[in-house]
């Protein structure tokens, strides 16, 4: 078959590497046109382009597929199937009925929950126990298409977005590689629609999102933390300074009486913070502009002791 392929991050370079490693010709990748990223700001390609620069596959770059003009190149192009894994841009109707046997998407949910862009973040977020890939015939819906394979994973406990997509990227490439050769074969079978209940959304997640709330419950900021790792970092102020943290759990006997944010013990082992129920231990931190560290070194550095709190402009405030 020939095969297309459309995806940006990592998450959807390690489903193309898979994809070629098992020898199925993708004759085509699309993926978002280069951004700017680090400290310099410099045009970068994302992970799917350089993959495919490296396996010498045609790339395709469109800042949008909403007009004739942009996919016009495409559309004249033979095509048997389009993989579609985190791509970033809505495909119009004239691309969905483009190839033979239609748009595949791989998605990182197990579907309806969690439809949309950030299904991985969302999940650890709301604390599911499991979550999985879905192998879905894509249709004009925002993921709402016939189900073509289903694979369940357990969420560990000590979780984060950065494990739990590899564990997902994994099972993805696997299932997506047993499809495409079902459909070479022609014995794919019939899609099976998604269940009428269940659905929930995955909007796109908002760097204000990651700043930290300390009245929150103490499980809900070691969610947050392990959601927002590795990006955009969960954070917190210490003096008017931006710090991430990037380790955090939740204290094993929670005090009561003090208010949120302040600080109640500093030890070898981590930094205790109380929360709006219970407290959180942060254990490695990261201030601005420096490197990560253990909380204790950070607490040493900045002088940080007990009547402190994050959070506030100004410790102590």
């Amino acid at each position: 078959m020939k095969v297309g392929f459309a995806g940006t991050p990592a998450f959807a370079a390690g489903l193309l590497r898979a994809l070629l490693d098992a020898n199925i010709p993708v004759v085509l990748s699309l993926t978002q046109p280069d951004r700017a990223r680090g400290r310099g700001q410099k045009l970068a390609g994302s992970p799917v382009k350089e993959l495919a620069q490296e396996r010498e596959i045609p790339i395709y770059q469109p800042p949008t597929l909403a007009t004739d003009d942009a996919r016009a190149p495409l559309l004249a192009l033979d095509l048997d199937v389009l993989v579609v894994a985190a791509y970033g841009l809505i495909l119009p109707p004239a691309v969905l009925a483009w190839p033979r046997h239609g748009c595949i998407n791989v998605h990182a949910s197990l579907l309806p929950r969690w439809r949309g862009a950030a299904p991985i973040q969302r999940a650890l977020l709301a604390g599911d126990e499991a979550t999985g890939i879905t192998l879905m015939q894509m249709d004009a819906g925002l993921d709402t298409g016939p189900m073509l394979d289903v694979v369940r994973i357990p969420i560990a406990p000590r979780e984060t977005a950065g494990s739990l997509e590899h564990k997902l990227a994994v099972e993805g490439a696997s299932v997506l590689v047993s499809c495409l050769r079902r459909m070479a074969a022609g014995s794919l079978g019939t899609p099976v629609p998604q269940p009428a209940s269940g659905a929930t959304y995955a909007s796109k997640i908002q760097k204000s999102e990651a700043d930290i709330d300390w009245s929150a419950s103490a499980d809900a900021i070691d969610r947050m933390v392990r959601a927002f790792d590795p990006t955009p970092g969960a954070s917190t102020l210490w003096s008017g300074e931006r710090v991430k943290v990037w380790r955090a759990r939740p204290a094993t006997r929670p005090p009561h009486g003090y208010s949120p944010g302040a600080v109640l013990a500093v030890a070898a082992d981590g930094v205790t913070v109380a929360s709006g129920e219970g407290a959180v231990v942060l254990e490695e931190l990261q201030p601005a502009g420096g490197r990560r560290m253990s909380a204790s070194t950070f607490a040493t550095g900045r002088r940080l002791a007990p009547g402190g709190r994050f959070g506030a402009s100004v410790s102590g405030a």
